[in-house]
């Protein structure tokens, strides 16, 4: 079986009104500005839409709604167990896969604890795995709350030989890893899709399938260009890359209320208001404004430089 989930797929913020409520129409809009900006795909109910703070019924709503807004013109898919138990977890993967998302997306530190012994993580996915429909697409998210888990290169393989994963979201975060991941899943339909933005560019040079950052949030398009155009302009890619790579530098800035903030200020939904960051963002990091605005400066720089290129060419 094969699966084409690959190219950039952003992580799907959760806006909130003031009354801490989840804002539809904002996210609508949100919903509509990644398919605009180049989303290839769209990743929802994930650690950036704090499905840790959703209750079960917030996270069927918001994938079943991503669905439902979306219309197959992308691919969606979505993960939201964030539970500990296996009959609790069964339960949340059962209503995200009722939504009709694309993938059900696998968490792997749910699945195994930091001093489990080798083999829990496997044995407890392939047991959750049974208590879902048999035609089930599934994904895998390296989720680095409440801890980083990777995948060992027998678990990947595994997953990737048995030809129900369509892709890995990556957080090894290694040129080096990644490149193997790559290789060891070669020929199979599992893309390792990368989340890092400092590798973001190697990897694509690599063979990776696409990217699944943060920064998706902020200029998506010019990873989109990045993944499709960037092997035929290697001198404006890296430029665009040492860019991508010191922008990604706020993500420690109280993300997702940074992104929030962000779309605030272009007009995608009307609060910032997190349930995952309670502190008024200027407080703790100051300037931050002043950080916004020249990121929005730089990709706007970026892509009149990308214009330009295209317009040599054509006019070549």
């Amino acid at each position: 079986m094969q699966h084409d989930i690959s190219g950039i797929f952003p992580v799907v913020l959760t806006p909130f009104d003031a009354e801490n409520r989840i804002d539809w129409e904002g996210y609508a809009r949100l919903l509509d500005w990644y398919a605009a900006n180049g989303a290839s795909g769209l990743f929802a109910v994930c650690q950036s839409s704090e499905m840790q703070h959703l209750s079960l019924d917030e996270r069927q709503d918001l994938a079943r709604f991503t669905v439902e807004h979306v219309k197959g013109r992308i691919p969606v898919v979505a993960s939201g167990h964030i539970s500990n138990s296996a009959d609790d977890q069964k339960a949340e993967l059962r209503a995200i896969a009722e939504t009709g998302v694309d993938a059900v997306v696998f968490v792997t530190n749910r699945f195994a604890a930091a001093d489990d012994p080798e083999g829990t993580l496997l044995a407890r996915m392939q047991d959750v795995m049974s208590a879902l429909p048999s035609d089930t697409v599934f994904g895998l998210y390296e989720c680095p709350a409440p801890y980083r888990r990777l995948l060992t290169d027998e678990e990947l393989k595994w997953c990737a030989d048995s030809g129900r994963f369509a892709f890995l979201k990556d957080v090894a975060c290694d040129l080096d890893i990644v490149k193997r991941r790559i290789a060891l899943t070669k020929g199979t339909p599992l893309a390792i899709n990368n989340a890092n933005a400092a590798t973001a560019w190697a990897v694509m040079q690599a063979g990776g399938k696409g990217f699944s950052g943060v920064m998706n949030n902020f200029h998506p398009d010019l990873y989109r260009w990045l993944y499709d155009q960037g092997a035929a302009y290697p001198d404006a890619a890296d430029e665009l890359d040492t860019f991508l790579v010191l922008s990604a530098l706020c993500e420690p800035f109280g993300y997702p209320k940074l992104a929030k903030r962000f779309h605030t200020r272009i007009g995608t939904f009307a609060s910032e208001h997190t349930r995952s960051v309670p502190y008024d963002l200027p407080d703790r990091h100051w300037a931050i404004d002043a950080i916004l605005d020249q990121i929005i400066a730089g990709a706007d720089r970026a892509r009149a430089r990308i214009a330009g290129l295209e317009r040599r060419d054509t006019i070549a």
